[in-house]
């Protein structure tokens, strides 16, 4: 490049700088000189961008509520061996699993503990719905779950108070429960350890030996209202049953991932059951994964329906903008004839325009990703959920505002443009 090339190209830069500095500014100014317009104009954008916010948060809220919700109902490293089981089952496919699938008992139980009792832990786990009494208060539709003393570690139930009972109680059948935080605050109210105190499942005294931490709900259900008994105790209340779930986690110390305890399942459980290679399992099992992944798909679908819907508002932003642009070159056709008539080029008043139109729009942008990001402070904190501004759908609002702005801005950009500097100068 020659030194003449060089001094041009940098002459041209500062050129176009200075040009775009000028309209940026001329642009400023139209804007704060018609302020009630402006703001009615960006109307549109900030509450399409706003939306799009609320939106998104709602949706990342609900994979966050998601993913702590299984983290409950599963621990953090356990699955579940059951005869029919999986995310997003129709009744359908449920029914017809349960007519191929064996039954699970707690023959297998035990059979699995002898067979990888060293690296994996193992609990039966059975649920029915029952109220509990104590001395005239009763609570409804407790969930009363049978289950192993091993459960605690299987799905890292927090004990606050007490213990959780022990292998000996579960072997000797006990009448000794761990209970949710609900049935603490309601069967014994005033009560500040209800630990040795008995209450009434099926007519029969269970003693206290455990409180949960508070959990909250899950899926819309509360697993405080919920009380683990030994699996022996269980089947005394409600008889053995059809068929058991089992809870299972590889140990600590075996350094098995959950993946390779999983393995070692399918493995003896298609052993037991005499299956022969490359046959189906007559058994089903699922995983924190598989229930998050299907939950995860869910979300993309009702992304990938909502959040358009919700730009269409933008669409409509963008209209306004462009109405409003075309008046405002209506307004200035004079004065569109006075800078052409002073040299000024097409490049320029297409410049100034458009970018009054981007800075409107970018402004309204703006504006609505602070409203939804306050709005979404404002509902986390008076509703209790988890609500959370994610950059991607920020990133998305602004560049929807700015192309918004930029389409919108460019007819009424191109129409100053090609204005008669002579017709322009003698409208009034």
């Amino acid at each position: 490049m020659t030194a003449a090339q060089a001094e041009a190209r940098t002459h041209g830069q500062v050129s176009f700088s200075y040009q775009f500095s000028s309209a940026l500014g001329l642009a400023w100014d139209s804007i704060r000189s018609h302020k009630l317009r402006s703001f009615l104009t960006l109307l549109g954008v900030i509450i399409g961008v706003a939306s799009v916010i609320l939106v998104g948060s709602a949706i990342d809220g609900m994979g966050i509520y998601a993913e702590e919700s299984t983290a409950k109902a599963f621990g953090s490293e356990s699955y579940l061996v059951a005869q029919a089981a999986g995310a997003g089952l129709t009744r359908k496919e449920y029914q017809a699993k349960l007519q191929i699938n064996h039954p699970i008992t707690l023959e297998h139980f035990h059979y699995l503990q002898q067979v990888n009792g060293e690296t994996t832990m193992y609990s039966p786990y059975r649920q029915n719905q029952s109220d509990t009494k104590r001395e005239g208060i009763t609570l409804e539709e407790t969930s009363i779950l049978g289950v192993s003393a091993d459960m605690a570690d299987i799905r890292d139930i927090v004990v606050v108070d007490g213990r959780f009972f022990t292998p000996q109680e579960e072997t000797s059948g006990y009448s000794v429960a761990v209970i949710g935080d609900e049935l603490k605050t309601t069967l014994f109210p005033g009560n500040d350890s209800p630990l040795g105190l008995a209450f009434k499942i099926q007519g029969i005294d269970f003693i206290v030996v455990g409180v949960v931490e508070h959990l909250g709900s899950s899926f819309g259900r509360s697993q405080d209202n919920a009380v683990y008994v030994p699996i022996t105790a269980y089947n005394r209340l409600f008889g053995p049953g059809q068929s058991i779930n089992i809870f299972a986690r590889p140990r600590k110390e075996s350094g098995l991932t959950m993946q390779q305890s999983l393995d070692l399942t399918r493995v003896a459980m298609r052993n037991r059951f005499h299956q022969k290679p490359g046959e189906t399992d007559k058994f089903d099992f699922i995983t924190p994964d598989a229930i998050r992944g299907f939950i995860d798909s869910l979300l993309s679908v009702v992304a990938a329906v909502v959040v358009p819907v919700t730009l269409i508002s933008l669409v409509v932003g963008g209209i306004v903008i462009m109405n409003i642009m075309l008046v405002s070159v209506t307004e200035r056709t004079r004065e569109i004839g006075i800078r052409k008539a002073l040299g000024a080029r097409r490049f320029d008043i297409m410049l100034q325009i458009l970018i009054e139109a981007v800075v409107m729009s970018f402004a309204g942008g703006a504006l609505g990703v602070l409203i939804g990001a306050i709005v979404t402070a404002g509902l986390t904190k008076a509703l209790g959920v988890t609500l959370r501004v994610t950059p991607t759908y920020v990133l998305l609002s602004v560049a929807v505002s700015a192309t918004v702005g930029i389409v919108s801005g460019w007819y009424p950009a191109l129409k100053a443009s090609k204005l008669d500097p002579i017709v322009a100068l003698r409208t009034e």
